[in-house]
């Protein structure tokens, strides 16, 4: 009965986003007249596929109440395992497939390993998720000796700048995982499980839903989608560096998480406003640069649009009470 409910108040906070993404989209078009060039939107989508495929993992985390901060450092450590398997699997497809397999296996053994320690260890997701970006983080520069991990496969790395109808392959793979997991979320009953956990823990145990295995699922979900993209970043790059790859990925995905209208208090959330939420942060950085703002700024402006995201949500769920 609840369910219509929550259906609307989702597609308004859609709205708020899209809105959102509507003015940005129309004052960058103005501050610069290169903004609106084909190639620089695809490059927008591209820069933002590879944290945003993480976000759509950690929509379902935070829907469910709990928080990953690993992501970035999980990023780095599968996409260095990826590469040393496809220097084992030599150059050719079979290159491509091998990594996407270590990608997925690998991330979904990490999202396993956050989710069991959290549910079964009973310790805060925030703690955790803290420990082990450290343990990715310090295995991938112990194995790599702080250095780079550069693939031997030519055919790797052109999958990684490789194009379908003039579309970069990375934003194919972005948009089709957000329909995924969007059917996952709204459509299936994990997905209302997820919403129902999120929102009241004791009300969903007493609803006969097993908690515990929901929250473990989230954070497999999640080390899958981090596989995935790390298999597009190392890909791209060709290389993996043990040091600087994927560094605040996690805040990227929050951030586009949090922009996109999910609380982070969970209990409610979409998939396309995740979507909408990355391309806001990439269109961001695209207009910093453009301006010649400078880089060490943009963590700013991030931080900023956070806090602004958090208050306007905070206050569209105080008129909703007083609705």
């Amino acid at each position: 009965m609840q369910i219509p409910i929550l259906n609307v108040k989702l597609k308004s906070e859609n709205a708020l986003s899209f809105i959102a993404l509507a003015v940005l989209f129309a004052v960058s078009s103005i501050a610069s007249p290169y903004f609106l060039q084909v190639q620089n939107i695809l490059n927008i989508l591209k820069q933002v596929s590879f944290s945003g495929i993480i976000a759509l993992g950690m929509a379902f985390i935070i829907i469910s109440g709990g928080i990953d901060l690993s992501v970035g450092s999980m990023t780095a450590f599968i996409g260095a395992l990826c590469v040393l398997a496809v220097n084992k699997i030599g150059d050719g497809p079979a290159a491509v497939f091998g990594a996407f397999a270590v990608g997925l296996a690998v991330g979904a053994a990490a999202g396993f390993f956050n989710g069991i320690v959290i549910t079964k260890g009973r310790v805060a997701p925030f703690i955790v998720t803290l420990g082990t970006l450290a343990i990715f983080r310090s295995l991938t520069l112990y194995i790599g000796n702080a250095g780079q991990f550069i693939s031997e496969s030519a055919v790797y790395g052109d999958f990684g700048m490789s194009y379908v109808l003039g579309v970069p392959t990375a934003v194919w793979i972005f948009f089709f995982l957000a329909f995924l997991l969007s059917v996952l979320l709204n459509r299936t009953r994990f997905g209302r499980y997820v919403c129902a956990v999120g929102s009241n823990e004791k009300v969903a145990k007493y609803s006969a839903i097993d908690v515990d295995r929901v929250r473990l699922a989230t954070y497999v979900i999640t080390g899958m989608m981090v596989g995935v993209s790390a298999v597009l970043l190392s890909s791209r790059m060709n290389s993996v560096n043990s040091s600087n790859t994927a560094v605040s990925f996690e805040l990227d995905a929050i951030a586009a998480v949090v922009i996109g209208g999910t609380p982070m208090k969970g209990g409610r959330g979409t998939i396309w406003g995740v979507v909408v939420g990355a391309v806001i942060l990439g269109i961001i950085n695209n207009m910093l640069n453009m301006l010649s703002v400078s880089a060490y700024l943009q963590g700013t402006v991030k931080g900023l649009v956070i806090i602004a995201a958090v208050f306007i949500q905070r206050g569209s769920s105080k008129s909703d009470s007083r609705a």
